[in-house]
């Protein structure tokens, strides 16, 4: 007698990390993908890397656009090769956000800032250096250290409700907390709002910036989804989860950095911030742009489709005419892009970059060697591949020395653009 063949176990239902709600509708399938931060040492060349599928999913529930967490924070944030510090363009937005943050709000010598992910210190040495007490909270230990080096007080935690009691019981309630590009890195997004209802004193301020979802659907940005990017955010999702624990919106800023973000303000419920009219004008653009409605996420992932194929077939027809291609910018999002295309050494010779944490390393996945920017202008490329597009400008001025044999820049999001 044949033995009964086991009945399949099905795979175990996706949920919504801010709702419960089950996961169906997808939003862009993009592959299999290493982690977009875990560029690879020179002398590990030859060893193998961990792929993980990068499959974005929209809660039709509460409309949060999200992946599932396939590793942890600890493993991706502990030792991090990202460092705010080497855009220009990024430092002067944090000195321009403390400048107006001070004038606004009254800070002063009686006042605490604390910022959430710190990273190195790049927008609290703006906040110290006007006399303002602040402490940064930064959970990669290499990261934080070059804060401290330039004597920014820095705790090394995850922040959440227990990081936040912590803090609160040294004496660390704020009176501005801000959290630039973190909310969307956080797997519990309810624990990591919690913190701050806890640490936010009576009448503090905190300030959430996050590239904002209705610019990456409308623009096609899809290069901004990797793994280290767990949720992507509108104001009416994230007005929601603050509602849930006791804090409320009453402000929005549009502005244009990383192809269009947020700055959120948030207070608690019972404070006396008026609500401002941007809130209502945002959410009234949000539902235009069907945010709210499974039929605004139609049309996208036939379009990043159609970005992978004209740009191959680019890249391809300038290989077989003896062209060569370099990149700049070794960027998380460049990572998702080269690995969803499927781009090699073979079609970008070299990518560069002015971190010296990423020099010397691989891509992840790509395997396209990362070098000084002096060293990409000696390969004389007929073309540099600008892989964070929303730094165009400053990085075609920065490498502007192409154009003295004729190169060539290009950008492929949201369509493929030569300059």
């Amino acid at each position: 007698m044949m033995a009964p063949t086991p009945t399949p176990t099905p795979p175990p239902a996706r949920s919504c990390r801010a709702c419960g709600a089950p996961l169906h509708r997808s939003v862009a399938d993009l592959g299999l993908s290493p982690l977009a931060n875990a560029y690879v040492p020179a002398d590990r060349a030859d060893r193998g890397e961990s792929f993980h599928p990068l499959h974005a999913f929209v809660c039709e529930a509460c409309w949060l656009v999200q992946l599932e967490a396939f590793e942890t924070p600890e493993a991706i944030f502990s030792d991090y090769a990202y460092f705010s510090g080497f855009s220009a363009g990024w430092l002067a937005h944090a000195k321009a956000y403390v400048a107006a943050m001070q004038a606004r709000f009254g800070l002063g010598p009686d006042s605490k800032v604390v910022e959430v992910a710190s990273n190195d210190g790049y927008l609290l040495r703006a906040v110290v250096a006007r006399g303002i007490p602040a402490l940064g909270v930064e959970p990669a230990a290499n990261v934080a250290a070059v804060a401290r080096a330039h004597g920014i007080p820095t705790a090394v935690a995850f922040f959440g409700a227990e990081t936040a009691r912590r803090l609160a019981a040294e004496g660390h309630a704020a009176d501005l907390m801000a959290a630039n590009n973190v909310l969307a890195h956080v797997p519990d997004i309810h624990d990591f709002v919690e913190g701050f209802r806890i640490l936010l004193k009576p009448e503090g301020v905190a300030t959430f910036e996050f590239p904002h979802l209705l610019r990456m659907i409308a623009e096609r940005q899809f290069d901004t989804i990797y793994h280290e990017h767990f949720s992507y955010l509108a104001l009416g999702v994230v007005s929601g989860i603050l509602e849930a624990h006791g804090l409320r919106v009453f402000d929005v800023e549009e502005w244009p950095t990383h192809g269009g973000s947020l700055r959120v303000f948030a207070c608690h419920a019972a404070a006396a911030h008026p609500q401002g009219p941007a809130v209502a004008r945002v959410l009234a653009a949000e539902r235009a742009g069907g945010l709210f409605d499974a039929s605004g996420y139609a049309a996208f992932a036939e379009d990043v489709v159609r970005i992978k194929c004209t740009t191959l077939a680019f890249l391809a027809e300038l290989r077989l005419t003896g062209k060569t291609v370099c990149a700049y910018g070794a960027a998380a999002k460049g990572n998702t892009f080269l690995n969803y295309c499927g781009i090699g050494p073979e079609l970008v010779r070299a990518v560069a970059d002015r971190s010296p944490h990423k020099q010397g390393t691989l891509l992840p996945g790509s395997r396209i060697p990362v070098v000084a920017p002096e060293a990409l202008l000696a390969r004389r490329p007929d073309y540099v591949l600008i892989l964070p597009w929303n730094l165009k400008d400053e990085i075609a001025g920065e490498m502007a020395a192409i154009r003295d044999w004729g190169g060539r820049f290009v950008t492929a999001i949201p369509r493929l653009a030569v300059f």
